[in-house]
């Protein structure tokens, strides 16, 4: 290894929250090893790009950011550009023969060794750090991280990995196996990230239902809202990501009775059809899923409830989606993301017959959105002239007299917005908004 002359390190990050979460993971490291982190490219000595590598069109974002990163070596002061990420993993010697560009590549096992890659990759090895197939790798509440994602929200990853077999997936080859953190880690780290400043935390996992399969040898999510409910400080704690087929009794009284716990619930569908839902090994079905609604909404009044759809998937004709657009309408879900299914390489679902036109999966996808937009306005519309807390995020852009936050009812970034007049709030502040107008997504209103 060389003595250290590179100085700024800039992280692009592409993909998922656990993608995010990875990103400040190596940041917290690098930073740790007196590195100076900078927010633009143009100003680094190096860059590592975290890529995603789940679906056609993230791959393809992530090779053209790779090229794009790579064109400032030629431009800039950029010396290196290295890897890492799902694709890293799942493609590393393609990567590494037809990018010659990269200068150094690290699987989502060894990111931790991120300060060794960009140390070596300055004598001009290229190196590669990557460890056996059977992930172990886990981060915890003693691992460096520098909290990216603004002062009042943080995602908390409380497992790594998955045991499901869903066809038309990869992550397992590329994550492994379901791995729990303890209860008392993840707890520890809530306490820390909220004496940063920190008021909403998000849970997030493959499948946050699975939550202590492993280390406990059962499911444990609801004890984990339990003890996270007593971090002091804490205002908010999101669940995402939440599987249909182990939502239980105990997680559903959990969020009807703790505080702190968001009635709101990230549970991704991916298909109302029955046969369709059997071709993607996706557990539950049609009418499980209708039950299981009714009760969360039975036991845990005005819960706002968003997943995701797959449309176009191998064998799914006119009357499915037909049937799928009805089931949004009846199910009626506050929040709805559309994705057009893409065969990858290596799952069983792409070599099944009957696969759906590209143009065919686009004009599905239009069509559901739409009928999400519908629906979720039809959802807004009942929140009118109640009060609601509000998470305050930023000043409006055009009109600093307005602040502008979410609900417990809204995710960062994903979902709905609140527009409040009448407010000298700050940015982190809660306060209470009488709402006076709804929209298709959004919200306004006045502080009270």
């Amino acid at each position: 290894m060389t003595q250290k002359t590179i100085q700024k390190v800039h992280f692009v990050t592409l993909g998922c929250e656990k993608n995010l979460v990875d990103s400040e993971v190596m940041m917290g490291i690098v930073k740790g090893k007196e590195y100076e982190i900078v927010d633009s490219p143009d100003d680094a000595d190096v860059v590592v790009v975290n890529t995603c590598g789940f679906i056609d069109n993230a791959k393809a974002e992530s090779v053209e950011t790779i090229l794009t990163m790579a064109q400032l070596k030629e431009t800039h002061h950029v010396k290196s550009v290295l890897v890492a990420g799902c694709m890293a993993q799942r493609y590393q010697d393609e990567l590494m023969t037809e990018i010659p560009e990269i200068d150094g590549i690290v699987g989502t096992q060894d990111l931790i060794r991120i300060d060794e890659l960009i140390e070596e990759a300055q004598t001009g090895n290229r190196p590669r750090y990557f460890s056996a197939e059977n992930p172990i790798y886990l981060y915890d509440e003693s691992t460096p991280r520098v909290h990216t994602t603004g002062g009042s929200s943080a995602y908390i990853k409380i497992a790594e990995g998955c045991n499901h077999s869903c066809t038309f997936c990869i992550i397992p080859k590329m994550r492994g196996k379901f791995r729990s953190r303890p209860i008392e880690s993840i707890v520890s780290e809530a306490e820390m990230l909220v004496a940063q400043g920190v008021k909403e935390i998000v849970l997030i996992a493959q499948d946050s239902t699975d939550y202590g399969i492993d280390i406990y040898k059962k499911r444990r999510l609801n004890d984990l809202l339990e003890a996270l409910n007593g971090v002091e400080g804490l205002e908010w704690i999101r669940l995402h990501y939440a599987y249909p087929g182990f939502f239980t009794d105990e997680v559903i009284d959990a969020m009807a009775r703790l505080d702190k716990v968001a009635k709101y619930i990230d549970m991704p569908l991916q298909h109302s059809e029955n046969h369709i839902l059997k071709a993607m090994q996706r557990p539950g079905h049609q009418a499980g899923v209708k039950k299981l609604v009714q009760k969360i909404r039975d036991r845990v009044p005005n819960v706002a409830l968003r997943t995701s759809f797959i449309v176009g998937f191998p064998g799914e004709t006119d009357e499915d989606f037909e049937n799928l657009c009805n089931f949004v309408r009846e199910v009626a879900f506050d929040h709805i993301g559309v994705f057009t299914y893409s065969p990858e390489e290596g799952t069983p679902s792409a070599e099944f017959g009957a696969q759906v036109p590209d143009d065919l999966k686009e004009r599905r996808s239009n069509i559901l959105m739409e009928v999400a937009r519908e629906v979720a306005a039809e959802r807004q519309a009942r929140h009118v002239g109640t009060v609601l807390d509000v998470l305050v995020e930023k000043y409006d852009e055009e009109d600093e007299t307005i602040r502008v936050g979410r609900t417990q009812y809204d995710a960062k970034d994903i979902d709905g917005m609140v527009f409040v007049a009448n407010s000298d709030a700050n940015v982190g502040d809660m306060i209470k908004v009488r709402i006076t107008h709804a929209y298709d997504f959004d919200l306004s209103g006045e502080a009270v």
